[in-house]
């Protein structure tokens, strides 16, 4: 069995198309006050300057928050070696092949560091670097999300302790009722992000946001799994032709 991520890299990015949002500056809003509408708001000011600064403290942590979530199913089918593909994706998470070197830390038998490729998500580049767990179920493994770090502009990593998220991967493998000598290899993903909008996007509405959030990861999926995949069999390919080495295959590039 092996574990494949997606990662991060200098040179590669998953990009969107450049998105933008009129907005209406409120300091060019134009207002006309009288004498003595000011006299009267500095003779309340002092008397209301503690309740301001409570008001103040109040809407200051108050900033709004945009979740993203995208799925995203694949599968393949894979002729069946020397050896068949229900034993390899009964490997303990300790004999899997990390696939990837360039991308993916074992960190012990069942807890790995994935190095995401970089996202551009707005003006802004985000290179998450993501801590799994993998457990091995019957018939494959899933691959769950225990942390996740953002790496990038002093802005991206100050949203550190702003968002949460959720990642699971299920890899499976079952029968094919025409053809004993193939079996279908899917992979089920699933990933839920919840942001505190940052005062940066304050100007942008909540569901634009969203929206190019959601879009982003599911490009994240549509590229990510089909590789996994795609690196998954070709590692099956490898054990069942007898190699027991478990070197990883992939080279890094997306």
């Amino acid at each position: 069995m092996a574990l494949s991520a997606t990662s991060s890299s200098s040179s590669s990015s998953v990009k969107l198309g450049p998105i933008s949002y009129p907005y209406r500056n409120p300091r060019r809003t134009s207002t006309s006050l009288s004498f003595s509408h000011v006299l009267l708001a500095l003779s309340a000011e002092s008397s209301s300057s503690s309740s301001s600064r409570a008001s103040l403290r109040v809407s200051a942590n108050s900033n709004p928050r945009a979740r993203f979530e995208a799925r995203r199913t694949e599968s393949v089918r894979v002729r069946q070696l020397q050896r068949p593909l229900s034993e390899y994706m009964s490997l303990p998470a300790s004999q899997y092949s990390v696939l990837d070197a360039e991308r993916i830390e074992r960190v012990d038998d069942h807890t790995f560091r994935c190095y995401v490729y970089r996202i551009k998500f707005f003006s802004f580049e985000v290179c998450p670097v993501l801590l799994v767990r993998v457990d091995e179920q019957p018939n494959g493994c899933s691959i769950k999300l225990l942390s996740c770090k953002l790496e990038g502009s002093p802005l991206v990593v100050a949203q550190n302790d702003k968002f949460d998220a959720f990642m699971e991967n299920k890899i499976s493998c079952g029968s094919n009722q025409t053809d004993l000598s193939v079996q279908q290899l899917t992979s089920d993903a699933v990933i839920e992000v919840s942001i505190e909008v940052p005062f940066a996007f304050l100007p942008i509405p909540v569901k634009a946001i969203e929206s190019t959030g959601a879009q982003v990861l599911e490009q994240i999926l549509k590229i990510m799994l089909p590789r996994f995949m795609a690196q998954l069999v070709k590692d099956y390919q490898a054990w069942a032709s007898g190699d027991t080495s478990r070197q990883p295959l992939g080279t890094g590039e997306i």
